[in-house]
């Protein structure tokens, strides 16, 4: 069951996905609400979609003109948009990748609470999931769930394949096939 902050951001999220659906701004559903849509567990802080850069204005202006507030952070991955003090991250570019048109087609529509939203791959979020690792921040307690719950939806060699520049994404994936969670390669 969700919990009550949850319920109140799927709710943004529906609303959110709502303004990007009538402008017509390409996105897909990304971070914790991807892997709640896939069967893995809610996110308790925010709403992520990825777009296209070039989308990332006209995207601002229909979430201003439906009430959202326009937050412009000094990252320069991202723009933010709350519905009163709930969070919507605008990423354009994860984990040092541009969102491309290919990044929105590793997607499937999928029911989102009754709302139907194109959803980032299991594949691509475990990725993304991995790349974020650094010498700054490397808690893998935020990925062993995702890969517990949607290990059957993801294609484990892209991962490694993927991910093999990050020895932090390497570690993960080590312990991960230590745990029997996935093949060992």
């Amino acid at each position: 069951m969700l919990s009550e902050i949850s319920a109140e951001l799927l709710e943004t999220m529906k609303k959110s996905a709502s303004v990007l659906k009538r402008a017509e701004i390409p996105f897909v559903l990304a971070g914790g609400f991807a892997a709640y849509a896939r069967g893995g567990t809610s996110s308790d802080h925010d709403v992520d979609y990825l777009l296209r850069e070039q989308d990332v204005e006209p995207a601002l202006a229909a979430f201003a003109q439906a009430g959202f507030r326009v937050v412009r952070p000094p990252e320069d991955w991202l723009v933010k948009v709350f519905d009163d003090d709930r969070l919507v991250d605008l990423i354009f570019r994860p984990v040092q990748h541009p969102v491309t048109d290919e990044v929105l087609a590793d997607s499937e529509v999928m029911p989102v609470n009754a709302v139907h939203l194109p959803v980032l791959s299991a594949t691509r979020l475990m990725e993304h999931k991995l790349l974020t690792f650094s010498q700054h921040h490397c808690d893998f307690a935020r990925a062993l769930p995702l890969a517990r719950s949607l290990r059957e939806q993801i294609e484990w060699d892209r991962v490694r394949a993927n991910t093999k520049e990050s020895v932090y994404a390497q570690a993960c994936l080590y312990l991960l096939s230590l745990l029997e969670v996935i093949p060992p390669q």
